[in-house]
């Protein structure tokens, strides 16, 4: 058990968490960290002076996962309906930057790295959506 689930899992009383799916939230977590590390190396790598848009794209998906990350750690915190849009802004860059990244991927090892991690956090945000909607029902 990872010290970031061992942490949310001694947190299971807390009304917030208390029917939270802490496998999903865990690799939810994992997956947005993986992204946004991902995110900054492919935008700090040398590629050829029309790939701008990736670059930028990539940031900006690194920082929309670093704020996914930083929100799911804040249980006191958690709005279902906040919660549930994040996840949904955190999917559509996610799945902008892959599909941005994706022109580049046979060229680019690190597009190509990218693109994996992005659609990795895209599919992991996508669990813990279901999950979340799960216990709202």
């Amino acid at each position: 058990m990872s010290m970031m689930t061992e942490m949310m899992t001694s947190m299971k009383d807390m009304p917030s968490m208390s029917m939270m799916d802490m496998e999903a939230m865990q690799e939810c977590m994992e997956a947005c960290s993986a992204c946004e590390q991902a995110c900054i190396m492919c935008a700090g790598s040398e590629m050829p002076a029309d790939t701008g848009k990736c670059m930028n794209m990539c940031m900006n998906c690194a920082d929309v996962c670093s704020t996914m990350t930083r929100m799911m750690m804040r249980p006191m915190a958690y709005d279902m309906p906040s919660m549930m849009a994040m996840l949904d802004a955190c999917m559509a860059m996610c799945r902008a930057c892959y599909d941005e990244c994706m022109m580049h991927a046979d060229t680019n090892m690190c597009c190509n790295m990218c693109a994996q991690a992005c659609m990795d956090c895209y599919e992991a945000c996508e669990k813990m959506m279901a999950s979340m909607k799960s216990m709202m029902a």
